[in-house]
């Protein structure tokens, strides 16, 4: 293993997102996984015996707070994709790592795809104002209104005026949205679909890579982006 080679810890690694990063993982040259822990472990523990660099998080909403927060505590690149996470909860986890110079990532939606449709609602806002969301997800997901909807709200310049956001959790579904804008006699819709998870990989590994130039704790996807060369 040479000096270029990081070290990454993930937690999760049994849940279905955890599985797949592990196969994507471990298929790259310049990632060692020195760790593949389930939601029950101890997390500072494995830390500081693994020596871990990155450390990627796919738990439940219920720790992704205090998951997120030990890893920085242990002066680890944070990667989360676990959602449920408050605004009040990132911008703490945030100071922190303004404080540590330590580069993260909370991203809600780890899809290249998502991240250019949330750039582009953003551009589209500014013609079109009136807009609704449609997010459509497996029924087997918790939270709703998901992740990737709240953040794409929160991503454009609204104004202060609400969007509707309509949640939809039925069998078949990966993670689908729709962001429809209305205008004078039209609509303009941007859809992205995800259909399998192995979709969320590449802008994992981006993510990955990217956190280790970074001091300071980003979230979304598409902060990165616009500059990424894949």
């Amino acid at each position: 293993m040479t000096n270029n080679v990081l070290r990454v810890l993930i937690n999760g690694a049994t849940g279905k997102m955890g599985q797949e990063a592990v196969h994507a993982i471990s298929g790259e040259s310049d990632f060692i996984i020195v760790e593949k822990l389930n939601r029950k472990a101890n997390l500072a523990k494995a830390l500081s015996d693994t020596q871990a660099q990155i450390a990627v998080d796919f738990t439940c909403a219920s720790v992704a707070y205090e998951n997120t927060k030990t890893i920085i505590e242990h002066h680890v690149h944070p990667v989360i994709g676990t959602t449920g996470l408050s605004l009040a909860q990132i911008k703490s986890l945030q100071t922190l790592c303004n404080e540590k110079k330590l580069g993260g990532i909370i991203a809600p939606n780890f899809s290249l795809g998502a991240a250019l449709m949330m750039l582009l609602a953003k551009q589209a806002i500014n013609f079109f104002p009136n807009c609704e969301i449609i997010e459509m997800h497996h029924n087997n997901k918790k939270d709703a209104p998901s992740g990737t909807a709240l953040k794409t709200v929160s991503f454009m310049d609204l104004k202060g005026k609400e969007v509707p956001i309509h949640s939809v959790r039925l069998p078949g579904l990966v993670a689908h949205q729709e962001i429809l804008f209305g205008g004078h006699h039209e609509l303009l819709t941007i859809r992205h679909d995800t259909f399998n998870r192995a979709a969320f990989m590449p802008g994992l590994l981006l993510a990955m890579r990217k956190v280790m130039m970074l001091e300071q704790l980003l979230y979304g996807l598409e902060n990165l982006i616009l500059n990424a060369k894949l």
